[in-house]
């Protein structure tokens, strides 16, 4: 359930929602990193469930000693009212055997929330490509019919690759076996994605093939990805240093290897 922070809860009817899925390297959560340090969006709520692993911490998007200490939790709400932008920012995985029931709640929130669109930053195993997903980008999309209606020029021009359908046994089924939506490692992308289609929700996925590891720069390139679409920072490839990077982001490895070891 969503809880307001405001005294005088702002409405989101309208306005577009990115969220990230839990998923391999923990790409769609640091994009949205970006996105709402970048931006200086301000935290409206945040989602009450017992589906995540609970989890409470400093402020990750802290400029100074004065909101350092603000308590943050594991599924915050944040918003840029002047580009009609909400972000949902996940920070925990979802409780083994509740999937289910937090994609419900996910859906039943955007149902009820307005929002003109939802875009979800994911990824996807890259050692479990078929050989089509090895050529080209190693980026796709997914879109529900409500949102394609209106996206298929956006699309043709800016030349982005759907996700595959692939066969659930390759080699060992013959070629009328009807090929199927996989996402191994993407979480709850597959399920998000199938019920606002049931839904008839406008949804887009954007996800990256990758493997775990440094995925620093797999964000980067999943932010400027969604931005080739919805513009949030203007030619950010002229700056590679336009994204701010959050100060969470200081000690993401640690803090280094102690020189008493030597």
């Amino acid at each position: 359930m969503f809880i307001s922070a405001e005294t005088s809860p702002h409405s989101l009817t309208g306005f577009t929602l990115v969220m990230p899925a839990v998923a391999v390297g923990n790409v769609g959560q640091l994009a949205v990193d970006l996105i709402v340090s970048t931006l200086n969006m301000t935290r409206v709520g945040y989602i009450h469930t017992d589906c995540l692993i609970p989890m409470a911490g400093n402020n990750p998007y802290a400029t100074g000693s004065k909101d350092t200490e603000e308590l943050h939790t594991a599924a915050e709400v944040y918003m840029a009212a002047d580009m009609k932008l909400a972000v949902l920012q996940i920070r925990t995985p979802i409780i083994q055997r509740k999937s289910k029931t937090f994609r419900q709640l996910i859906v039943s929130w955007i149902k009820s929330s307005g929002f003109s669109r939802t875009v979800v930053l994911s990824s996807s195993h890259a050692y479990q490509r078929d050989d089509r997903q090895l050529q080209g980008t190693t980026l796709r999309y997914l879109m529900t019919p409500p949102l394609l209606k209106g996206c298929e020029d956006v699309l043709k021009e800016l030349g982005w690759r759907e996700m595959e359908r692939v066969s659930a046994f390759p080699g060992l089924t013959d070629g009328s076996a009807e090929p199927r939506l996989y996402i191994p490692g993407g979480g709850i992308t597959k399920g998000l994605y199938t019920a606002s289609c049931a839904e008839d929700l406008p949804l887009a996925v954007l996800l990256l093939f990758c493997s775990e590891g440094d995925n620093i720069p797999d964000a980067f390139t999943l932010v400027n990805h969604l931005n080739d679409w919805l513009h949030l920072l203007d030619k950010p490839n002229n700056e590679p240093n336009k994204w701010k990077i959050p100060t969470s982001w200081t000690l993401l490895f640690g803090s280094g290897i102690p020189p008493a070891l030597f």
